[in-house]
């Protein structure tokens, strides 16, 4: 078996975390010592994406309601429409309204905290549930068949190595955390799921246990303790997942009792106990509504109605705890759905699989408002009859990635293996500088530890930016990197300390009157 399909089919059961798992806390570096202007070791920034997937295929319609075509969009599923007085007004638009059970979101969308962004979707849309999902989560074309995900290539470029060496001092917390019985294929790396999954959000039990018995010299072997490896890594992750939910444990917000609401909630508790992790993504399904979408003789009730009410109370339930935590400068999120449905409903109250639906941004980061017009419905349609696309669902892959997670133009288009346009989704100042909420680090590396070649990520002002290599004892040992930038940049530059002797290292960084020392474990 090839070994990143091994990777595939095996990561799944070897790191999911069954449930909330314990930890301890970071240890950073302190200023002071031999060298006065030692820095903490952070990450670039701090910023945090959480993602939603409302399984089955959301009808959008009946969700963001077209109140400027209100007549062809009722004539068109005078069975299921929403009655247009009852229809949720949006400030500052009379052309578009919400689901009434999305009184939540309603008031997020009216406090500037919510963007909708109208007929997401792609040229030649597949509408095969599984196909359709992995569209989505591997960002390729209808024909292109990828074995990854973009967020797993997202992960394994500002990650490289992973999984062997993580955790480690620089990133001690999961890079990404997935609710569900199994990592999707959405963090699929090139080599490996960049991942963990937790079954049960309200579920708390311990991880998997190490394995230390030496693997046989074959190819199984070899395979063996890449399992071990991820087993022993998925333990080490549930302390360090359960000790920051213990100490999340402090909010005063009510959630529903849902199950995304209880995802969200445990979400929340994380990044307030101290987790770095920078990616979520939690799950809702039964957006199928083939049939009985509403209840007779009321349409703003029934099985869709109470998904997005779920959907609406949970997203402001997190925020609200968000916000309280102090927490909410940090978060954005993101829904989507795999499809949207057709514009005519059937004949048993219910809609088919469609192309293009609206989904959703928020966090206090977000522009607000809406992305796109209503979608085009014409005076006369047919049961095969799609919303045609506006927005290519990979442009706001593209987006968060540049203006939320800090991405270079180049590290987008690695990450994305091709160019979309930029959306205004978030202020384009989130990521300029590019680097972490200690405005005083203007330096990182990864990994950290590190044996052999590890990347050097810093901004520059612009002007004369050098980096230099000083040993233990703060001599120097070699110029890293020189140069005269004539604007200001996020720089990345790879450095080997292959044959050096293990040890505490720094790289020393100025630019203009700003310098920096940041510390460098060296392993073998």
């Amino acid at each position: 078996m090839e070994r990143r399909k091994f990777i595939k089919n095996a990561a799944t059961a070897a790191v999911a975390i069954p449930g909330m798992i314990n930890g301890m806390s970071l240890k950073a570096y302190g200023e002071g010592g031999i060298l006065s202007q030692l820095s903490d070791s952070v990450v670039a920034n701090d910023h945090i994406l959480v993602i939603i997937q409302m399984s089955g295929g959301n009808d959008g319609l009946n969700m963001v309601i077209p109140l400027d075509q209100y007549g062809n969009y009722y004539n068109a599923r005078t069975n299921i429409a929403i009655p247009q007085n009852n229809v949720l007004a949006l400030t500052g638009t009379a052309a578009t309204g919400l689901h009434p059970a999305m009184t939540g979101l309603r008031d997020m969308y009216n406090n500037g905290k919510l963007s909708i962004v109208q007929s997401v979707g792609y040229p030649t849309p597949n509408f095969s549930h599984f196909r359709a999902t992995d569209i989505w989560m591997t960002a390729s074309n209808q024909d292109e068949y990828l074995s990854n995900g973009w967020l797993g290539r997202y992960l394994n470029n500002e990650y490289p190595g992973y999984p062997s060496g993580y955790p480690n001092v620089t990133n001690p917390d999961p890079l990404a955390v997935q609710f569900g019985s199994s990592t999707s294929l959405e963090l699929l790396g090139p080599n490996s799921q960049m991942g963990v999954t937790i079954s049960n959000p309200t579920n708390i039990i311990n991880g998997v246990a190490d394995v230390e018995n030496p693997a046989p010299a074959t190819p199984a072997g070899d395979k063996l303790t890449y399992v071990r490896l991820i087993s022993k890594q998925a333990n080490q992750y549930s302390v360090k997942i359960s000790a920051a939910y213990t100490a999340g444990n402090t909010t005063a917000t009510t959630y529903p009792n849902t199950n995304l609401a209880n995802q969200l909630k445990v979400v929340a508790k994380l990044i307030n106990g101290g987790m770095q992790t920078k990616i979520y993504i939690c799950n809702m399904g039964g957006f199928d509504t083939h049939s009985g979408q509403t209840n007779t003789g009321d349409t703003t009730t029934g099985t869709h109605a109470n998904l997005l009410a779920q959907l609406s109370d949970a997203i402001k339930a997190f925020h609200t705890d968000l916000v309280a935590m102090n927490k909410d400068q940090r978060v954005v999120g993101m829904t989507f759905s795999e499809f949207g449905r057709r514009i005519k409903s059937n004949a048993s109250g219910g809609t088919d699989h469609g192309s293009a639906a609206p989904l959703f941004i928020f966090g206090s980061q977000v522009t607000g408002g809406i992305i796109g017009t209503s979608p085009v419905i014409p005076a006369s349609v047919t049961t095969g009859d799609n919303i045609a696309y506006q927005t290519d669902f990979r442009s706001l892959y593209s987006s968060l990635l540049k203006r939320w997670l800090c991405q270079s133009d180049l590290s987008v288009s690695q990450v994305m293996l091709r160019t979309f346009p930029q959306l205004n989704i978030t202020s384009d100042t989130q990521c300029t500088p590019q680097g972490p909420r200690n405005e005083n680090s203007f330096v990182n590396n990864y990994p950290n530890p590190v044996s052999g070649e590890t990347i050097i990520e810093f901004i520059t002002a612009g002007g004369h930016t050098l980096l230099q290599l000083v040993g233990p004892n703060g001599r120097m040992i070699s110029t890293i990197h020189e140069r005269t930038y004539d604007r200001p940049s996020t720089i990345k530059v790879k450095y080997n300390l292959t044959g050096m002797q293990p040890g505490m290292y720094y790289i020393h960084y100025q630019n203009g009157t700003k310098t920096q020392m940041k510390p460098v474990i060296k392993i073998n």
